[in-house]
């Protein structure tokens, strides 16, 4: 019999800390832009903290909501968000902004589907794989059905057009297929196959062209493509060691772009110095330590896959939204979790840390590589999982 334990406090907290920096930093950040645009220095602040609140109560509701009954809810959720994704290329129902189509309009508020079916995607592929357990090595039934789901998810977020959010449901797809291991050879396959396709598409479009010829050498249009991330790095240069000062920047000025979205690192660096960069980057690791802890001590497949689904997801955001901010990576549209300016992501991710929550309270209280845990699917022992791991360890 399982015993249900208390929750992860040390995720809780780390949530919280972030939504809280995060307030802070899009009032610092966008407080010029809000008093220019709307007459109100507090417009974007006072959106965030509703989103805020929604996302912690969001959280709370998951966090009681036992984690298996999900997978009873898996296949509709990922048809949901499937009809989601699909009414949002509809011309004329979404709302067009700058050329892209990804946000639906319920009253006064954004809604973007893509963000939905992100953790409707990690649901229904955890549950999948832990069902094929051992079909998984073959292509026709173990690869395939799931593949051919991630594919449609891709393409359907591709077209909005969101290639950043579409490459990230491959990765966080391709990381559930090694965990739950899958076929070595097949997941290089795909990783090829998907590299190379993603760069096929960069060059299909002319500004992700641009955007590419600017990470090789932002200095060439300094003033057009890769006039953000030298905007990025002046501000992250500013502010040294310790900082301009809260509230202090230069750059939200009208000089960052997207200085509370996809820059808002460039600005807690510029007002917090390299000191508060660093902090922030503790924050989410101790965040996503504590998503492997608790993915490693789920007393199922099921909840070992849909955890490390979860923790996967926030880790490749972090990756590519501070990789975009230190010019390590192509400027793309990936916000940073938690504390970027956008309600449609802090709901979803919250939405997500909830089912963590409920996870961990499950947990064996042992490492996977402790014991063999039996699953309810097989009533075999779950070495299939356990051996990848110890293999990786």
């Amino acid at each position: 019999m399982i015993k249900i334990r208390h929750f992860d406090h040390l995720l809780l907290f780390v949530v919280v800390a972030l939504m809280g920096l995060g307030l802070i930093m899009v009032y610092s950040a966008s407080s010029v832009t809000s008093l220019a645009t709307m007459s109100d220095g507090l417009y974007y602040f006072k959106r965030q903290l509703v989103w805020v609140i929604t996302g912690l109560l969001a959280m709370l509701g998951f966090s009681l909501f036992p984690y298996k009954k999900l997978e009873k809810l898996a296949v509709p959720l990922l048809g949901l968000s499937v009809f989601l994704l699909i009414i949002v290329l509809i011309p004329g129902i979404a709302r067009d902004i700058g050329g892209a189509r990804r946000w639906l309009r319920f009253g006064g508020t954004g809604f973007q589907p893509s963000e939905f079916a992100k953790i409707c995607f990690v649901i229904y592929i955890a549950h999948s794989i832990s069902i094929r357990q051992e079909r998984i090595k073959s292509f026709v039934h173990g690869l395939l059905p799931d593949l051919a789901v991630a594919a449609v998810i891709f393409v359907l977020i591709y077209k909005e057009p969101n290639l950043s959010t579409a490459a990230l449901i491959l990765g966080t797809y391709l990381v559930l297929y090694f965990l739950g291991n899958g076929s070595l050879a097949y997941l290089t396959a795909i990783a090829g196959i998907g590299i190379t396709g993603i760069f096929a598409l960069i060059f299909q479009a002319g500004y992700r062209v641009k955007r590419l010829m600017a990470f090789l050498d932002p200095w060439e249009n300094a003033q057009t493509s890769g006039y953000h991330i030298i905007q990025s790095l002046v501000a992250i240069g500013s502010g040294g060691f310790w900082g301009m000062g809260l509230g202090q920047s230069r750059q939200k000025f009208f000089i960052l772009p997207e200085r509370h979205t996809d820059f808002i690192f460039a600005i807690i660096c510029e007002e917090l110095g390299m000191i508060g960069g660093i902090l922030v980057l503790a924050m989410f690791f101790a965040l996503i330590w504590r998503g492997v802890y608790i993915a490693t001590r789920a007393p199922d497949s099921f909840g070992f896959l849909l955890a490390s689904g979860i923790t996967a997801i926030v880790g490749l955001q972090v990756v590519v939204n501070i990789g975009v901010v230190l010019s390590l990576m192509p400027t793309t549209g990936i916000t940073l979790p938690f504390i970027s300016y956008g309600g449609s992501s802090l709901l979803f991710l919250a939405v997500g840390m909830g089912i963590l929550l409920n996870i961990s309270r499950y947990g064996s209280g042992k490492h996977v590589f402790e014991e063999a845990r039996p699953t309810p699917f097989s009533g075999q022992f779950n070495d299939p999982l356990a051996s990848r791991l110890t293999r990786r360890r």
